[in-house]
């Protein structure tokens, strides 16, 4: 007998079947088998919408949740950064060419 490899989705696809069920008013049944997907996962994929983690697998850990932060941060400072040298006025590289008063 031959092992079945586990299959991963995306976000994204995940969001599809959860509006498939949503908004169409598609059975979970009905999706998971036109679809060939599991029924426990399209279900847990459901309360993940409902919680509004959709696309998400297990919640975080406190650690997961602070490394997620703290790149998001680093990430905004970065481009605040990049914005500031994209605007501030030309300075002399050193204070030898700045204009004698």
């Amino acid at each position: 007998m031959s092992k079945r490899e586990r299959r991963t989705f995306n976000a994204e696809f995940k969001l599809q079947v959860v509006q498939r069920i949503r908004v169409q008013g598609l059975s979970v049944g009905d999706v998971c088998r036109d679809m060939k997907l599991g029924e426990t996962a399209v279900r847990r994929w459901l309360a993940q919408a409902d919680e509004g983690r959709p696309g998400i697998g297990k919640p975080l850990t406190a650690e997961q949740q602070r490394i997620r932060q703290l790149e998001a941060e680093n990430k905004q400072l970065r481009g605040d950064v990049d914005i500031l040298k994209k605007h501030r006025p030309s300075l002399p590289a050193s204070f030898d060419e700045l204009p004698a008063r």
